[in-house]
């Protein structure tokens, strides 16, 4: 083991003798009282500043110069240049935006508050270990001094006495400290604010609680359906499916052969064409109905309306009745097309078309065929276009998907609502017979005898005609042709010339098919049968100017309907010459119909904008509900039609909206229950109730 002296290192031996000498000398100086000279080393002298070989030498005014620097909380390791894809704009676009924190330290503390009950169950263990260990200290005292009690008294009675006195009282007290550390007393609140959790009284506001819209709607129709499967029914299924498959690829081989005829561009188109065509078809079906789910909820009060509202106020009116405005169809495509036939479904009660073209012969332009849905009033269900103005349509009541269009032109058309296709399946021609002047009316007649469909049409021409069609071909024959009577001229020959008359509504009776009323342009209405093509059953002077409408009753056989533009509609029995009714509307009548729920109510609609209903067991002199349904004056009433089924009535006008109107109890009063009667109800009623009043009239004509 080496001394310390040797440890230590050459260069200090020396800085410590130099200390002693300097103590030495400092010493001797302070009694002789003279300077310190001889005893100082080297590093006790003053220091030399080095300077760095690279240094700059500048002046006061540089040195004197004040360079600030801003400290900011930006991260200067954040990136700056982040670019993401927008997907909106179809570019990468720069992210101004980017997280400026950086964490230098973070730990998890362990404090706990003071108030809570962990921090008070922490307070109370601490408090019984500091007692406890209190007490240990003085036992020991207690017991160091009885020992010295025994010890000094001679007496070990009275010891042992003192001894059992004292124990109790200290046991006594170890159990007071107890139990008041066990309940401790609780220290008087202060309210401290915390910094960390603060919160304006302003932006404690109450919130209102959301409400709920609910829309009623009538369960869905459900149906039960239970089957087996066996191996041999599994076996057909894949069989069947096979079958398809070697179908599809037969069908795709002569494809491609035709394809790579056309050449390879043109399949490419015609492929992509099909895929894109396939893609839409799967999703027609679930959007139609998505989109009738959306107008369910916003004409939702609309559709409350028409099921459940019925207007009070009719009990305190005299027997008379209102409309009630529902829905108003219209489209942009047929804008400035005037509404020229309406007519519903018979099949489903909440779908009709609208035929759209011109009633100013100086303005033909184009024609549409619409058909909407009460389920979906914003849009129609099907459109078909034409180029000629549409001016008359009926659908078919076996086959509800055909319906029968009359045009501006003079031809007829069949389109069928199965085919997604705009154009028409059946259209007359030059060729074919058709009508030289616009064509009126149209109507579906029951199969002939080889079961082929046909229809008549009355046209201006003068011709009534029926099309059959026969092989896929529109088939026509004349049935009659209108003449005037009385109106022969003679010419230089001798020959007389019978002017034409022009056909403008006609209706086939409702049990007898061969007979038909035919009302035309000079206010005439004549009584035809199929069988006749030469001459008239009957001739009625009905109008002053021409008939728009004529309609038989749907319940009596004897008794129809006509309107005219002389602003009169006119009630007859066809065994009379002589009107039953007659009702001057101060405006011309475009159109009239009879209500499907009675034999006495009709509704008639004038050009002034209005729509009038009657009730003859009502009101035999006037309407019983005359109401404006156009908001502007100019625009006028062309159409009106009973819904079948429903309380509703439609109204088209030449602007060519369409109004759906719900109409009021007053306007469909049924047969009231009588005490000890039931209700009779049905065709026999409805029959004698107008032959009661017809008989009234009757009478009153005999007496005069």
């Amino acid at each position: 083991v080496l001394p310390a002296s040797l440890k230590m290192p050459h260069k200090q031996q020396p800085r410590t003798q130099s200390i002693a000498m300097g103590r030495g000398a400092r010493k001797k100086d302070e009694d002789s009282g003279t300077d310190v000279g001889e005893g100082t080393d080297e590093w006790a002298q003053s220091k030399a500043t080095v300077r760095p070989p690279d240094q700059l030498d500048l002046t006061d005014a540089e040195l004197k110069e004040e360079f600030t620097r801003i400290l900011t909380a930006n991260n200067p390791h954040a990136p700056q240049n982040i670019v993401r894809y927008s997907f909106k704009e179809g570019t990468y676009k720069l992210i101004g935006f980017v997280d400026q924190l950086a964490v230098h330290f973070s730990q998890v503390g362990n404090l706990i508050p003071k108030d809570s009950d962990e921090g008070r169950r922490q307070h109370y263990r601490d408090e019984l270990a500091a007692v406890s260990y209190q007490g240990s200290q003085e036992s020991a005292k207690v017991v160091i001094s009885e020992t010295e009690i025994l010890e000094e008294e001679e007496e070990p009675k009275e010891a042992e006495a003192g001894s059992q006195t004292d124990v109790p009282t200290a046991e006594a007290s170890e159990k007071m400290v107890e139990e008041e550390l066990i309940t401790p007393k609780q220290p008087k609140e202060r309210k401290l604010t915390n910094k960390f959790n603060f919160s304006e009284r302003a932006s404690q506001t109450f919130n209102n609680p959301l409400r709920d819209r609910e829309c009623q709607m009538e369960p869905p129709p459900r149906t039960n359906f239970s089957a087996t499967a066996n191996q041999w029914e599994i076996y057909d299924a894949y069989v069947e499916e096979l079958e398809k498959q070697e179908k599809t690829k037969e069908k795709e081989k002569t494809k491609t052969l035709v394809a790579k005829k056309m050449g390879k561009m043109a399949m490419r188109k015609t492929t992509s064409m099909e895929s894109q065509s396939d893609d839409i078809t799967k999703v027609t079906q679930a959007a139609k109905i998505v989109e009738r789910m959306v107008n369910q909820n916003t004409y939702d009060d609309v559709a409350q309306d028409f099921k459940y509202y019925e207007d009070a106020a009719d009990e305190y009116r005299d027997q008379e009745g209102t409309l009630l405005p529902l829905w108003k169809f219209q489209n942009d495509k047929a804008k400035r097309l005037a509404v020229t036939a309406l007519c519903w479904n018979p099949k489903y009660n909440d779908l009709f078309a609208v035929g759209h073209g011109s009633y100013d012969f100086l303005k033909q332009s184009r024609g549409m065929l619409l058909l909407y849905s009460m389920k979906n009033p914003s849009f129609p269900e099907y459109i078909f276009s034409s180029e000629s103005g549409v001016m008359c349509l009926d659908i078919h009541v076996d086959h509800p998907y055909l319906v029968v269009v009359g045009h501006y032109d003079g031809n007829v058309a069949i389109y069928n609502l199965k085919k997604p296709h705009s154009q028409p399946s059946f259209r007359s021609s030059a060729k074919s017979g058709k009508h030289t002047d616009p064509v009126w009316q149209v109507r579906w007649q029951k199969d002939d005898m080889d079961h082929n469909l046909n229809f008549f049409s009355v046209s201006s021409d003068g011709r009534i005609v029926s099309w059959t069609l026969v092989k896929s071909e529109l088939v026509h024959t004349e049935v009659i042709k209108l003449k005037v009577e009385g109106s022969s001229s003679g010419s230089l020959e001798g020959s007389q010339i019978h002017t034409v008359g022009c056909g403008t509504a006609f209706d086939f009776h409702k049990e007898l098919d061969y007979v038909f009323l035919v009302g035309t342009e000079e206010g005439k209405i004549y009584k035809c049968s199929k069988s006749y093509s030469s001459q008239f059953l009957d001739t009625y002077d009905a109008h002053n100017m021409a008939v728009d409408a004529v309609s038989w009753n749907p319940y009596h056989t004897k008794v129809f309907i006509s309107c005219s533009s002389d602003w009169t509609v006119k009630i007859w029995d066809h065994t009379v010459k002589t009107p039953m009714f007659i009702y001057d509307l101060t405006s011309a009548v475009g159109d009239v119909a009879w209500a499907p729920y009675s034999s006495t109510v009709f509704a008639a609609v004038t050009t002034n904008g209005k729509t009038h209903v009657f009730d003859l067991s009502t009101n035999k002199y006037e309407a019983i509900c005359s109401q404006a349904v156009v908001a502007k004056k100019k625009n006028k009433i062309t159409h009106v039609q009973f819904n079948p089924i429903h309380p509703i009535i439609i109204v088209g006008d030449d602007r060519g909206h369409v109004t759906c109107l719900k109409l009021s109890p007053n306007l469909r009063k049924m047969p009231k229950e009588k005490k000890g009667q039931e209700v009779q109800k049905g065709p026999a009623v409805e029959i004698a109730k107008l032959d009661k009043l017809l008989n009234l009239v009757r009478e009153v004509k005999t007496k005069t």
